[in-house]
């Protein structure tokens, strides 16, 4: 098991869910964005974590691929039981860096989206046929699963609305909800009946928790942010599925710290940016103002803690390379 979960540390080579660092801070501009929004936020903290965020994706990917130089590489990678699911998150990056240009480059903007949503379908189709045919060791299995099947539909979804494909949000819509009870279930009966998850992979228990931060934020953009029943549901479950990390922070905080800890922050970020748009439209005044505030500064803690010890893993890392 250890030499599944190790990334490849040869030449130039990252492992695949290094793009986690730009999925996150997508998440963090799209909360921010959020509270410029509704609650007067500075707009400028969103323009700035949104251009972070393109240029990580960009850096990453070119990294990646100076690292792996061949498809036959690429291929061993996206097949990988461990790391192999964190492939989804680079078509949904770039579908939600580029859904971000619609009110400013709406023709960009409409062709980033649906490039980006092919690619996802496609890598989708594949990953679900693969879960269909080819069995695999559950100790392998991880919050990761949703990423190809729930978290890419439903921010596509988003993504979709934003470029005025309503019809088809809709329907991605659909399909990201009925990813959530199938694979979110399997996993729910993996993480209960064992075995453990080993260390390495302890983060990606956040993304189990995503799924109705992620849907809500979805369904916002397609009834234009009016409250209803559907809302109800979704703000509950995902207060459900959250507080349970009140009991793993120990847990989090005794874990040596790899890239596999940016799999925390974008299920942070959706749910401080769900919170905000819950809260402001509560009619609940001050009160709702603060909680809003309060989801905002945890989540942009969260995030700018794995952004820090990223760094300082990267200046440890330089040092011990150099002769």
């Amino acid at each position: 098991m250890t030499t599944v979960l190790t990334a490849p540390r040869t030449g130039k080579r990252v492992p695949l869910n290094t793009v986690g660092i730009a999925f996150g801070t997508a998440g963090l501009a799209g909360a921010w964005t959020t509270a410029a929004a509704s609650l007067h936020a500075p707009e400028a903290v969103g323009h700035v974590l949104w251009a972070v965020a393109a240029t990580a994706w960009i850096v990453i990917i070119a990294r990646y691929l100076a690292g792996a130089r061949s498809v036959a590489t690429i291929l061993t990678d996206l097949r990988a039981p461990v790391l192999g699911p964190f492939g989804a998150l680079y078509p949904v990056v770039g579908s939600l860096l580029a859904a971000h240009l619609a009110p400013y480059l709406p023709g960009v903007a409409t062709a980033g989206v649906w490039l980006m949503t092919s690619a996802s379908v496609a890598f989708g189709a594949w990953f679900v046929s693969s879960l269909l045919t080819q069995p695999r060791d559950p100790a392998a299995l991880h919050g990761g699963y949703l990423l190809p099947t729930v978290a890419a539909t439903l921010l596509t979804a988003q993504s979709l609305d934003q470029i005025g494909q309503r019809q088809w949000a809709l329907g991605f819509f659909a399909v990201g909800i009925l990813f959530w009870a199938l694979i979110g279930s399997a996993l729910l009966l993996r993480f209960a009946t064992g075995p453990q998850i080993p260390e390495p992979l302890m983060p990606t228990l956040a993304i189990f928790s995503a799924p109705p931060a992620v849907a809500g934020n979805a369904w916002w953009a397609i009834t234009d942010g009016e409250i209803t029943a559907v809302h109800t549901l979704l703000g509950a479950t995902m207060v459900a599925l959250l507080l349970p990390h009140l009991f793993l922070v120990r847990r989090y905080l005794i874990a040596t710290f790899a890239v596999g800890f940016w799999a925390l922050t974008f299920t942070a970020a959706a749910s401080a940016g769900y919170a905000v748009r819950l809260l402001t439209a509560s009619g609940g005044g001050a009160a709702a103002a603060l909680g809003a505030w309060t989801a905002m500064i945890l989540a942009t803690v969260l995030v700018g803690s794995v952004a820090a010890g990223s760094l300082r893993v990267a200046w440890a890392s330089g040092r011990q390379a150099k002769p």
